[in-house]
C-alpha cells in the first residue's frame, strides 16, 4: 500500500471561502465544497488523463484534500483506465475483492493558471445552480400569494419586477388596463405560476386575475382570513368594474358589512389598489333564483325563469331598468354571468308579455287546426296546461273535465280527436320515411321519433353510419328543437355508435 500521508495537501482556506460564498449565496455549505471538489477533480484530470476515474476529497473539518484514482476490480481486465484485476488490487488494499471499488491514491496537484481558471468555472457553476435551484425552491411554494416587487424594467408593456432573491414576470394583459410602470415604481401582484427553467425560477404575476382580488380581500378582511366569511365566487371587469359573492359561516356577522368595513374603508383600500376599480360586495346564496337577483344589483328584478338542466335562467325587469340591468357594453350582465355561472338572458315585462302572447297565440291555432276546435276551447285548454295535441291526448280523462266549461263528454271528443289526429300523422311520417329511405333500424332509437326520422331523411341521414358520423353539435342543427339539449343530442349520437363499438 501507498503512504497516502505524502498524497494529501491541507487547505483549511478552502473552507472559510467555502463559507463565506454559502453565506453570501444564502445557499448550504455542503453544496460549495462538493462544487469545489468537482473542480479539484476536473483539473486533476487535465493532468493525469481525461478517461481516468479521479475522486477528490475536501476533509470537512481540516481541509485537507486527497485525490485518488477509482478502479473496479474485475477478473479480466478489459479497460486498464477504470478496472483492475485482483492480483494489482491487492497492492491498494490487501482485502480487495472481486466487485470492489478501490481509491488508488495519486500526489496532490499543483494548480496552474489554466487549471485553477478551470476549477474557479465549475465552482462558479456550481453555485450559479444551487442558487437557482435554492431560488426556485423558496418561491414554488409562494404561488397563489400576493408579493410586493419593484419594476426593474419595462419591455414593451410588459414587466419585470426585483423581488429581491428572483427576478419576475408581468405580462402587459396581466396589467391593469391604463395602469403605468416605471423603474423604481413598487408594486403587489399575485403569484399565478412559477417554473423551473435552465436560467433559473420563472415567475410569473398579475394583478387583473380573480385571484388576486380574492387574496386582496384575504388580507384586508380579517374575518376572511379567519375563516369565518369565505368568498365564494369572484368575476372581474379588471380596472373597472368587479363582483365578489361572500357568505358567513357565524349567522351573527354581516358578510357584506364586514367586506366594506367601516365607511367603506376595507373595500376602499382594494378599491385604490386596482386603480378605482368599482367593486360591487354580494350576499351569496344557496338559492339559486335569489343569488341570481343578488348578482345583477343594483337593478329591480320581477321575475326568475331557471332551466337547471342546462345552467340558463331568463330574467325579467321592469321596462326602466332594463339599461341598469344589462350594464354599459352589457358589463353588469356578463359580470353576474361569470359570478354566478348561469347563463343569463334579460327581458323587459314589455317584451316577456308580448312573447308570452305570440307564444299562447302559436299554441292555440296549433290546437284549432289538429282538433278542429273553436278559438275559445283552444285558448281555454292553452291556459290551464294543455299546450300540445299530445298532452291532451294522453292525460287522464278526469284532469281535462277538470277545466271550468268541460264536461265528460266534451272531453271524451277532444281526447278522442287528438288520439286520431296523432296516429294520422304516424302514417303519414312512415310512410314518408320509407320514400325517403330511411332505414328501419334508426326506428330503435328511443330518443327519436318519426318526425325527427322523416327531418333526418330529408337531410340525407338514412342510416345508423350516416348519424353515428354527425357531431351532437349538427344533430342539433338539424333537428332544431325537436331535441332539448347537447346531453340529449349526445345519448343519441352514442346509440347510433354502438354498432361500432361491437365491431
Amino acid at each position: 500500500m501507498k503512504n497516502t500521508e505524502d498524497l494529501s495537501i491541507v487547505r483549511p482556506e478552502l473552507l472559510q471561502i467555502a463559507e463565506a460564498v454559502a453565506r453570501d449565496k444564502a445557499i448550504d455549505q455542503e453544496l460549495v465544497i462538493e462544487a469545489m471538489e468537482e473542480a479539484i477533480q476536473t483539473a486533476a484530470k487535465k493532468k493525469y488523463g481525461q478517461e481516468l476515474q479521479i475522486k477528490a476529497e475536501i476533509d470537512r473539518k481540516s481541509g485537507e484534500i486527497k485525490l485518488s484514482r477509482v478502479l473496479l476490480v474485475v477478473e479480466n481486465v478489459e479497460l486498464s483506465s477504470e478496472q483492475v484485476s485482483i492480483e494489482q488490487g491487492k497492492f491498494i488494499d490487501k482485502n480487495a475483492k472481486l466487485g470492489d471499488l478501490l481509491h488508488d491514491p495519486l500526489p496532490p496537484i499543483d494548480f496552474g493558471r489554466v487549471s485553477a481558471q478551470t476549477a474557479k468555472q465549475v465552482i462558479v457553476q456550481k453555485v450559479k445552480e444551487a442558487d437557482k435551484e435554492r431560488q426556485y425552491n423558496e418561491f414554488k411554494d409562494k404561488a397563489g400569494q400576493i408579493i410586493s416587487g419593484i419594476v426593474k424594467r419595462v419591455e414593451y408593456g410588459n414587466i419585470f419586477l426585483d423581488l429581491g432573491k428572483a427576478e419576475a414576470y408581468m405580462r402587459k394583459d396581466d396589467t391593469i388596463p391604463r395602469e403605468v410602470f416605471r423603474p423604481g415604481d413598487r408594486t403587489r401582484a399575485f403569484i399565478t405560476e412559477v417554473k423551473k427553467d435552465i436560467n433559473g425560477p420563472q415567475i410569473y404575476l398579475s394583478r387583473t386575475c380573480n385571484d388576486f382580488m380574492a387574496a386582496l380581500f384575504t388580507q384586508e378582511v380579517p374575518e376572511i382570513y379567519d375563516s369565518i366569511i369565505k368568498i365564494q365566487a369572484v368575476a372581474r371587469d379588471p380596472g373597472s368594474r368587479a363582483k365578489i359573492a361572500v357568505t358567513s359561516n357565524d349567522k351573527t356577522i354581516d358578510p357584506v358589512g364586514a367586506c366594506v368595513g367601516m365607511r367603506g374603508s376595507r373595500v376602499q383600500a382594494i378599491v385604490n389598489e386596482l386603480q378605482g376599480e368599482k367593486i360591487d360586495i354580494i350576499p351569496w346564496s344557496e338559492d339559486a333564483a335569489s343569488f341570481i337577483v343578488n348578482t345583477l344589483s343594483p337593478a329591480e328584478v320581477t321575475k326568475v325563469v331557471l332551466d337547471e338542466e342546462v345552467k340558463k335562467v331568463e330574467v325579467i325587469v321592469p321596462d326602466d331598468q332594463l339599461s341598469l340591468a344589462i350594464g354599459r357594453k352589457g358589463q353588469n350582465v356578463r359580470l353576474a354571468s361569470h359570478v354566478s355561472k348561469w347563463e343569463i338572458s334579460i327581458l323587459t315585462e314589455g317584451d316577456e308579455s308580448e312573447r308570452r302572447q305570440k307564444e299562447t297565440k302559436k299554441e292555440t291555432q296549433a290546437l284549432i287546426d289538429a282538433l278542429v276546435i273553436d278559438e275559445v276551447i283552444a285558448h281555454l285548454l292553452v291556459s290551464e296546461g294543455f299546450k300540445k295535441v299530445e298532452t291532451v291526448a294522453y292525460v287522464p280523462i278526469e284532469e281535462l273535465k277538470s277545466i271550468g266549461g268541460f264536461d265528460e263528454k266534451l272531453a271524451e271528443e277532444l281526447k278522442s280527436r287528438a288520439i286520431t289526429y296523432l296516429e294520422e300523422k304516424e302514417e303519414e311520417f312512415e310512410k314518408e320515411r320509407k320514400e325517403l329511405g330511411v332505414e328501419e333500424s334508426l326506428k330503435s332509437i328511443d330518443l327519436l321519433d318519426l318526425e325527427m326520422l322523416v327531418i333526418l331523411g330529408k337531410n340525407n341521414i338514412k342510416t345508423k353510419d350516416d348519424l353515428a358520423d354527425l357531431s351532437s353539435d349538427e344533430l342539433l342543427d338539424i333537428v332544431g328543437d325537436k331535441i332539448q339539449d347537447l346531453d340529449e343530442a349526445n345519448k343519441i349520437i352514442m346509440k347510433a355508435r354502438e354498432d361500432w363499438f361491437k365491431e
